[in-house]
């Protein structure tokens, strides 16, 4: 079976506080990267004289290049060395951030958005890291932390690319961003334990294992839908804000559509919270019941559409669904095998992101035919796929759940 290990698992070093908030900032200044282009799409959009579809296209490749890698590379996080595997991907990520900072037109800087997304996977690389070193009864908790700074580098990302964006400029944002994932590529080599792989499968039975793993855990096809689509709903939103903040009758800049990022990190405080819940109750219900916050936050985006505090409150209920949802799921297939933990992980991710590909899509084409109205409905629509998808993908787990 190319679950099973061939020389056993390694023991875990001890994870101190201090290492986990380390993984905790390593992971948000990792996933970043995906998300600054999200504020500055109206000024690129001006400065390419582009589509809107076009740089909503820019944003769907970003995620579909991160599905991609995590794909591709995350796996090899089984069978390599995992630190030396993180700082590499450092620093491939930082080339790639030069090489958008420099594009010429919309048809470079979408090439370059592809390239970002495939090398920005030290993120699903640190997170199974985290669970691996944590002790089982500490793990809903510790990933729950590392995943608060996911959650923050997502948000933050948006404020930073848009107050940077406004003073000096979109192509700064990434050459900043580049400095950055240099000096995280120091501060892990120095910090992180090295530990010998998990297995010596070869790469193409690697990959191939991925199947096996969606036939054998009917937990994880339906954490991965669920992941997919509010994930979806959530980048469907973000797509389309910085387009219609700047339209009547806001008429605002990126500086102020980043600025919402700040309104979800009461969200992100939640996530040690939510692993603590899905220690305790069924994950599968605490993801959902998550996931309805997430569609009530549709609600208040479409009653308070005119009103930027009301827009404000729908991302703090928005954010806070989308990131207990996700530690939920997570929480819970990282208990289905300690030794293929990579490997359900990307196959996690991959369905994740892209459900937030089709999310982008899904939402600038709902922006240029129906507007935002348009786009609130899409992003139900999703929500409700994933939230009813339990009694197609894991009906079994469902009868267990009710009884």
């Amino acid at each position: 079976m190319a679950t099973v290990p061939e020389n056993g698992p390694s023991p875990a070093p001890p994870l101190s506080r201090r290492l986990v908030l380390l993984m905790a900032v390593a992971a948000g200044v990792g996933v970043a990267n995906l998300y600054y282009l999200q504020p500055l799409l109206h000024e690129i959009q001006v400065g390419f004289h582009a589509a809107s579809w076009q740089v909503g296209l820019a944003a769907t490749l970003t995620q579909i290049g991160y599905a991609l890698g995590l794909f591709l590379f995350v796996p090899l996080g089984d069978s390599l060395e995992r630190r030396r595997l993180i700082v590499r991907m450092c620093i491939v990520t930082a080339g790639a951030l030069l090489i958008l900072a420099a594009s010429l037109n919309v048809w470079w800087l979408m090439g370059s958005c592809l390239v970002v997304g495939a090398a920005t996977i030290v993120p699903q690389l640190v997170v199974p890291f985290a669970a691996h070193l944590a002790p089982p009864e500490e793990r809903g908790r510790t990933v729950g932390t590392v995943m608060s700074g996911l959650l923050i580098g997502v948000l933050l990302a948006r404020t930073l690319a848009g107050l940077v964006g406004q003073a000096l400029g979109w192509r700064a944002v990434y050459v900043l961003a580049a400095v950055a994932m240099l000096g995280l590529a120091a501060l892990l080599r120095a910090s992180l334990p090295a530990l010998p792989p998990e297995s010596r499968t070869p790469y193409g039975r690697l990959l191939l294992s991925l199947l096996h793993l969606i036939r054998a855990y009917p937990d994880l096809r339906d954490a991965s839908l669920l992941g997919a689509m509010s994930f979806g709903a959530f980048s469907a939103f973000w797509t389309v804000l910085s387009l219609y903040l700047a339209g009547p009758p806001f008429h605002l800049g990126p500086g102020v559509t980043g600025l919402f990022g700040l309104a979800g990190v009461a969200g992100a405080l939640a996530a040690p919270y939510a692993g603590h819940m899905a220690s305790r109750l069924p994950a599968i219900w605490t993801a959902r019941l998550a996931s309805c916050l997430t569609l009530a936050s549709f609600g208040l985006f479409w009653t308070f559409r005119h009103s930027l505090a009301g827009l404000a409150l729908g991302v703090v209920l928005m954010d806070l669904g989308v990131q207990a949802t996700q530690v939920s799921n997570q929480a819970r297939i990282y208990s289905l095998s300690d030794e293929a933990r990579s490997r359900v992980n990307s196959v996690y991710m991959v369905t994740y992101f892209l459900g937030g590909a089709l999310g982008s899509f899904v939402g600038a084409s709902s922006w240029d035919r129906f507007h935002f109205g348009g786009v609130c409905v899409a992003a139900c629509a999703l929500l409700a796929i994933g939230i009813l998808g339990v009694a197609m993908v894991a009906p079994s787990r469902l009868r267990g759940a009710i009884r």
